[in-house]
C-alpha cells in the first residue's frame, strides 16, 4: 500500500464537500476557450454529485472565451482589455456551464467574488450562508473571480489558486482539488529536469515552501506551481486536504477520490482545523500595516497564549484604523502572526511600551487593555 493510498483511506470516508478549481490551462487552447473539454469535465463532476458530494466549481476560463467573442486574435496585454474580455466571456462560459449541467439534470449558480468580498465579514458570511443555502436545495455553485472590478487576478500567476483555497475556508470543505496541466509537484522542474520525480504526499505540518524552492530560491519558485502551492498551504491550515492533478486526463476526479489509488499530489493538513475566524483573519483579511514586538511579546504569545499588550509594542509601521487586520513581527523582522488591532496607527504609536494600566493617562479614555486580543490572533503555520 502507497503512503498516499494509506491517507486517502482515512479521507474519503469522511468526504462530504468538494471545492474544484478548473484552471485556464484546462479550458483554453491559444487563447480561446476549448469546448471540446467541457463535456468530459461536467460528466466527472455530475459524477461526484450523484454520489452525494455537494461540489462548488471554482472556474477560470472567461477570458479566454470573451477573446473568442469579440474576434481578437491574442490574449490582450492591457488590464481593461483583459477586463472587458472576462465580462463578455462570463456569459459564455456560464451558458456553456448551464447546457451541460442541464443534460445531466443538474442544476448550477453563478458566484461572482472579489478578495474584497471575502475580506469584509459582513460579507463574507452573507456568502457563506447562500452557498450553503445553495448546496441544501442541490444547486451546484460556479465560482470565479469578479474580473470586471478587480485587477489581482489578471496581473498574477494565481489562475484562481488563491480564490479557490478562500472559498475551501468559506465552505469548510473537506477537500480542495485543483485540476492543471501537470501531473502534480515535482521535486524539479520536469519541463527542465528528466530525473525530476512526482511528490505523492506533502505533509504540510513537516514540509515548507522552502523544501521546494517556492520561496524562489528553486526552480518551482514561479509560475504556475508557486500560486498552487500557497493556495494548498492556506487550505491545509483551515485543515482541509488538497489535491493537485492532472485536469486533461480522462477519469482524473475518480482517481482522486478513490481510496485506492494514488492521483497527484495529496497535500496533508494541519493536525488541528483553524476556526473559520481565524483562518480568515490569516488568509482572508489583508494586512494594512506592522507591529513589531519585543522577544517578551512574542514569547507571552506564542508560548503562552497571551493577547497583546502595548508594553511589548515597539514599532508601528502603516496607517490604519482600529479594527484593522495587521501583522505581527519579532524583533528580526520575521511576520508569525496577524491579528485584528483594537486601536489606530496613531493611537499605537502614542501607547507603544506602556502598561496597560496607563493606556487611559496617555489617550485620555481606554478601549480595552489588549492591542489585539488572543481570540483576533493567530499564529502564522500553527
Amino acid at each position: 500500500m502507497t503512503e498516499q493510498v494509506a491517507h486517502k483511506q482515512k479521507l474519503v470516508g469522511r468526504l462530504r464537500r468538494v471545492v474544484l478549481k478548473v484552471g485556464s490551462s484546462i479550458l483554453s487552447h491559444e487563447g480561446g476557450l476549448e469546448h471540446g473539454r467541457l463535456p468530459g469535465l461536467v460528466a466527472e463532476i455530475t459524477a461526484l454529485h450523484e454520489r452525494g458530494l455537494e461540489v462548488m466549481l471554482v472556474s477560470s476560463g472567461a477570458v479566454a472565451a470573451g477573446i473568442a467573442r469579440l474576434g481578437w486574435k491574442a490574449r490582450p496585454k492591457s488590464v481593461p482589455h483583459r477586463q472587458a474580455a472576462a465580462a463578455v466571456g462570463q456569459i459564455d462560459l456560464m451558458a456553456l456551464y448551464e447546457e451541460h449541467f442541464g443534460r445531466a439534470g443538474v442544476r448550477v449558480a453563478q458566484i461572482l467574488l472579489t478578495h474584497d468580498d471575502l475580506g469584509n465579514r459582513k460579507r463574507y458570511l452573507n456568502a457563506h450562508h447562500t452557498i450553503e443555502t445553495l448546496f441544501t436545495a442541490r444547486v451546484l455553485p460556479i465560482a470565479n473571480e469578479n474580473d470586471t472590478v478587480v485587477t489581482d487576478e489578471l496581473t498574477t500567476f494565481g489562475d484562481n489558486d488563491n480564490l479557490s483555497s478562500l472559498i475551501a475556508g468559506l465552505v469548510e470543505a473537506d477537500l480542495l482539488v485543483l485540476l492543471s496541466d501537470v501531473d502534480g509537484l515535482y521535486t524539479k522542474n520536469p519541463n527542465v529536469h528528466a530525473d525530476a520525480e512526482l511528490v505523492p504526499v506533502v505533509d504540510m505540518t513537516r514540509r515548507s515552501s522552502t523544501d521546494f524552492g517556492m520561496d524562489g530560491s528553486g526552480p518551482l519558485g514561479t509560475g504556475g506551481m508557486a500560486s498552487k502551492f500557497a493556495a494548498a498551504r492556506k487550505a491545509c491550515a483551515a485543515g482541509i486536504a488538497t489535491v493537485i492533478a492532472h485536469g486533461l486526463r480522462a477519469g482524473v476526479l475518480a482517481r482522486v477520490i478513490d481510496a485506492s489509488v494514488a492521483e497527484g499530489t495529496l497535500f496533508l493538513p494541519l493536525g488541528d482545523r483553524m476556526a473559520r475566524r481565524k483562518h480568515w483573519i490569516a488568509y482572508t483579511l489583508k494586512p494594512a500595516g506592522t507591529l513589531t514586538l519585543d522577544q517578551g511579546a512574542v514569547d507571552a504569545i506564542v508560548a503562552g497564549g497571551r493577547s497583546l499588550l502595548p508594553s511589548g509594542l515597539r514599532t508601528v509601521e502603516g496607517k490604519f484604523d482600529s479594527g484593522a487586520c495587521v501583522r505581527c513581527a519579532d524583533p528580526s523582522g520575521c511576520e508569525f502572526a496577524r491579528g485584528i488591532v483594537n486601536y489606530s496607527a496613531t493611537e499605537l504609536e502614542r501607547i507603544k511600551g506602556h502598561k496597560s494600566s496607563e493606556i487611559e493617562a496617555v489617550l485620555g479614555y481606554k478601549l480595552t487593555d489588549e492591542i489585539i486580543h488572543r481570540d483576533d490572533l493567530v499564529l502564522l503555520g500553527s
